[in-house]
């Protein structure tokens, strides 16, 4: 029986230098979509974490200081104060973030030796093993997309590059496929659409099939789509909702334009990924909701977004 948790483990990246399986704050906070001052602070402060130190002092987390991360925004998600998430995470036992995180690294061992093997009918068995045993968050934030990433970085190794290409190709078409069968008379239309050169097609159509629902159909635009002219797209299709998507940080020139065109739509406006806990401050002042990557969060705020435009 798999273990269910609210946390979605990070496994070690192959090409990591860290032999031991630890990040640098940087690429944790990359990873949870928690700014390095606030993890700093989690850490001073309430002592929810306690990453190693290098010699220079620098922080170092594991895999599962990255799992009481996930923790600790989900039960922060609940409405629990940060002053009690420590008092919570002392009586959490067993370690579920630890069990999950070992019992997904098995999935991505056995999948990884699928497309080492260039083995295509394995890879879609392991495929509808993982697919009738978790939820759809877990399928691909948990298990597929920290393979699929760890491959993409590790490209200069001979062989990764066709594996993360067979990957990708294999779950691109059956992210496609999901994205079909959503019931096209869904109360709710939403467009998820891609911030040019910040995200890569199967991050673009993950994040649109992590936000479909029973009551909402999700319509993933192609990349490359031009934001000038979704203006006329949201004409023709009348979305409730637009959102962008970005993995990778928002410049300044992005973020007047979003900001530009949020004015320029009939609807409400979103951004959705890593990019959209590091722009919150910046986007503070618009009418831009900022969604964060995690998919129960994302879906929490854009319902929220959803109703209060549709109640005003």
């Amino acid at each position: 029986m798999p273990v269910i948790t609210d946390v979605e483990p990070i496994t070690h990246a192959a090409d990591d230098p860290d032999a031991d399986g630890l990040y640098p704050i940087r690429e944790v906070a990359r990873l949870t979509g928690i700014n390095p001052v606030t993890l700093r602070a989690w850490e001073r402060r309430y002592g929810l974490i306690e990453p190693k130190r290098t010699e220079s002092g620098h922080r170092l987390y594991s895999v599962t200081d990255i799992g009481t991360i996930r923790q600790v925004m989900v039960w922060l998600e609940r409405g629990v104060s940060v002053s009690k998430v420590a008092q919570m995470l002392a009586s959490s036992t067993p370690d579920d973030a630890q069990t999950a995180s070992t019992e997904y690294g098995e999935w991505q061992t056995r999948i990884g030796a699928a497309l080492t093997a260039f083995n295509e009918p394995e890879l879609e068995r392991l495929y509808g093993q993982v697919f009738s045993s978790y939820p759809l968050e877990v399928v691909f934030q948990g298990i597929f997309l920290p393979l699929w990433q760890q491959l993409l970085k590790a490209q200069d190794v001979f062989g990764r590059t066709s594996e993360w290409l067979l990957l990708d190709g294999f779950l691109r078409g059956r992210v496609q496929h999901r994205l079909q069968l959503q019931a096209a008379d869904a109360r709710q239309c939403v467009l998820v659409v891609a911030m040019p050169e910040l995200c890569r097609e199967l991050e673009l159509l993950v994040a649109g099939l992590l936000l479909s629902r029973n009551d909402r159909v999700v319509r993933v635009l192609a990349i490359g789509q031009p934001l000038e002219e979704l203006s006329l797209v949201c004409e023709k299709l009348e979305p409730h909702a637009v959102v962008l998507f970005a993995n990778h940080a928002l410049s300044t020139a992005h973020q007047r334009r979003l900001i530009r065109l949020a004015q320029t739509l009939n609807c409400s406006v979103s951004l959705a990924g890593d990019a959209s806990e590091v722009a919150q401050e910046a986007l503070a002042g618009s009418s831009i909701a900022c969604l964060g990557s995690a998919a129960r969060l994302m879906n929490q705020r854009l319902a929220a977004d959803l109703k209060a435009t549709l109640d005003s």
